[in-house]
């Protein structure tokens, strides 16, 4: 008697089962593609989009013409001969000031400034994120406010007093005078970046590398490394970005043997010498923005995550 109450519960249940199946679609009703608010959306976006690629599109088809072409007026039209000679030139022949050779010196500069003042600046904050995040001592919280108060200073502010200080050590005009610049201002942002990162992970891990008996840096480097390569990724995109596009830096507190690619970019667009020749100029332009690029291409995808993960939490 058993087993046939339950065959007849089994059979009720799919006989209603059947007669919500058979009542139609439930649920809410689906949005119609062409709404209002896509409409809105997807147009804000378009517009968007149209504002960044269009000077690009300009950029990279006047530095594709030849100058007889350029001159007939029409920026937007494609070019009917193309021609990399701009950019041979911009490379290795354009003149800034009395030195006709183009931005390979300034590129070679930038790059002896950007990789060790990323590694620099990188290496220090995050073990000071992850020092204010899991080891707290006395007096963070006040080293942390100074540190959040030295991320918003003007740089145009400290510009004066820092020149006092590289000139006094022996540093002012250097590359290396640069690099301890660049690694001094980036660290502010970065150890809040890394700190809220830290303070995002589970702490159980910590507190279970404390009662194993790790330390200081074993934890760090066992444990907090290899679990943060979102954060590492975000701080190497805006310090690789911030220090390779940076100028006001660069003709301050360099010499002319010594400018990154930004200042001799000034002085190739600036140049009184000669012709104006747009298309060198764009592609000089291109040339000198494409490091950044490259880099937030090959690890956009990082960026993202790590900034979902750590940046907007703590």
């Amino acid at each position: 008697m058993a087993n046939i109450g339950t065959l007849n519960t089994t059979a009720a249940g799919f006989d209603a089962v059947s007669t919500k199946i058979g009542a139609g679609p439930s649920g809410p009703r689906p949005k119609p593609a062409l709404s209002a608010r896509n409409i809105m959306l997807y147009g804000t976006l378009f517009v968007a989009a149209l504002y960044y690629l269009l000077p690009l599109y300009v950029m990279v088809v006047t530095s594709l013409k030849g100058m007889p072409e350029i001159r007939m007026g029409n920026i937007f039209s494609p070019p009917m001969e193309i021609t990399f000679e701009p950019w041979v030139k911009a490379w290795a022949e354009a003149c800034t000031g009395l030195n006709c050779d183009g931005l390979s010196r300034g590129f070679w500069n930038s790059v002896r400034i950007t990789v060790p003042s990323v590694v620099i600046s990188i290496a220090i904050a995050s073990v000071n994120g992850y020092a204010l995040a899991n080891w707290r001592f006395k007096g963070s919280e006040l080293f942390f406010s100074i540190l959040i108060i030295g991320a918003f200073i003007p740089y145009q502010v400290m510009i004066y007093p820092i020149v006092i200080v590289l000139r006094e050590i022996g540093l002012y005009g250097s590359l290396t005078g640069l690099v301890i610049v660049h690694s001094i201002f980036g660290m502010p942002i970065l150890t809040l970046l890394f700190r809220n990162y830290f303070v995002s992970l589970p702490q159980e891990l910590f507190k279970a590398a404390r009662v194993d008996g790790a330390g200081f840096w074993q934890i760090f480097l066992r444990i907090m490394v290899p679990m943060s390569l979102p954060i590492f990724v975000v701080a190497m995109i805006l310090q690789v970005t911030g220090i390779w596009n940076d100028f006001l830096f660069g003709v301050v507190f360099t010499r002319p043997d010594t400018y990154p690619m930004t200042v001799q970019l000034n002085n190739i667009v600036n140049s009184v010498q000669g012709v104006k020749e747009y298309n060198v100029n764009m592609a000089a332009t291109i040339l000198t923005g494409l490091v950044p690029l490259i880099v937030y291409f090959v690890s956009g995808r990082l960026f993202v995550r790590g900034i979902a993960a750590g940046a907007v939490k703590g």
